[in-house]
């Protein structure tokens, strides 16, 4: 017989993991049979426990596996309230690795939404050199944007500059604001406080891509005329289908890795 997910939330990047599940032989239930279910997939970055969560977790069979991305504190706790054992899917290296590239195709739609100009002969300043930056700088060089890093890693200073970017250790910062109306953080630190914020032109625009905090002070930069965007959830935003078929895909790798019988 199928083993079974239980696949929460209705949006259309759980609708597409189910059909993906679905299309690799399991059976797919929602919450009124989660009794039956091997493992539940919950939605990336859920906050709350809501009344379709609640009954799921009333409902599963003790030793049920429960997934989720990035689960908030709320979902953390009811798991350990209910003794049932709880992953966290994007710190599984190859989603981590894969979610990054509709990530930053999210970003190039934001930033064509915000700009109103072409990412051609533009010029962009991208804090960081990780996964989701490198995707991003591909791509704006390949649109034919001036790309600078900025990063702390001598090594990604130099990655980066072997992929056609300028690049700069995050320190010349105060030098190099000035001269960028776009900036792109994707370091999960606070790297853009109120006394760098004021290096910006008045009216640039900051997209912070790093995961919560983030790394802007969004009240500074509202009190500085400068437009600061927290652009969260940019796969489920711009690219559902996609992102819901690489949590599928990379699901049933971490179960295998964990020795589940899938």
């Amino acid at each position: 017989m199928s083993k079974t997910f239980c696949v929460a939330g209705r949006s259309l990047r759980q609708q597409a993991a189910a059909d993906a599940l679905r299309a690799a032989g399991y059976r797919v239930v929602d919450a009124s049979d989660a009794a039956w279910a091997d493992w539940v997939l919950f939605p990336a970055a859920q906050q709350r426990i809501n009344d379709e969560t609640a009954r799921i977790l009333q409902a599963v069979r003790p030793g049920t596996l429960l997934l989720a991305g990035r689960p908030g504190a709320p979902l953390q706790r009811a798991a350990r309230e209910a003794d049932l054992p709880l992953v966290d899917y994007f710190a599984y290296p190859e989603l981590e690795a894969l979610n990054a590239i509709p990530t930053a195709e999210g970003c190039l739609a934001l930033l064509l939404e915000l700009r109103r100009r072409t990412v051609w002969e533009s010029r962009f300043l991208v804090l960081g050199y990780g996964r989701v930056a490198r995707a991003l700088a591909q791509r704006l060089v390949l649109l034919g944007a001036e790309v600078t890093v900025a990063a702390r890693s001598a090594e990604q200073r130099a990655e980066a500059r072997g992929a056609g970017c300028c690049a700069e250790p995050l320190d010349a910062l105060p030098g190099c604001l000035p001269q960028f109306d776009t900036v792109i953080n994707t370091i999960p630190a606070p790297v853009l406080p109120r006394a760098l914020l004021q290096k910006l032109p008045r009216g640039a625009l900051v997209v912070d891509l790093a995961s919560s905090p983030g790394g802007v002070d969004f009240a500074s930069a509202e009190q500085l005329g400068i437009r600061a965007q927290l652009a969260s959830a940019l796969p489920g935003r711009y690219a559902p289908c996609t992102a819901g078929a690489l949590t599928a895909r990379a699901v049933l790798h971490l179960l295998q890795d964990r020795g589940e019988p899938v």
